[in-house]
């Protein structure tokens, strides 16, 4: 029985730790990918909910904004 103990520790710590979401830690994604990966559920939702009307709207009011 205290064998099984002492080997319990040292498996248990030999075990890689498992985040259950997202990449592994240290691993980053790159912005290219990221926004490749939003651009088709930003275009799905924008059909959807007809919010192109406000996308140009908001793209108008900045450009009045910044003087353009």
């Amino acid at each position: 029985m205290a064998e099984a103990l002492r080997t319990r520790g040292r498996t248990l710590a030999a075990l890689p730790t498992v985040r259950p979401f997202g990449p592994p830690r240290g691993d980053r994604r790159h912005p290219l990918v990221a926004t490749a990966m939003v651009l088709p559920l930003a275009a799905l939702l924008v059909v959807l909910f007809g919010g192109w009307e406000a996308v140009v709207a908001q793209a108008s009011s900045v450009g009045v904004m910044l003087g353009r």
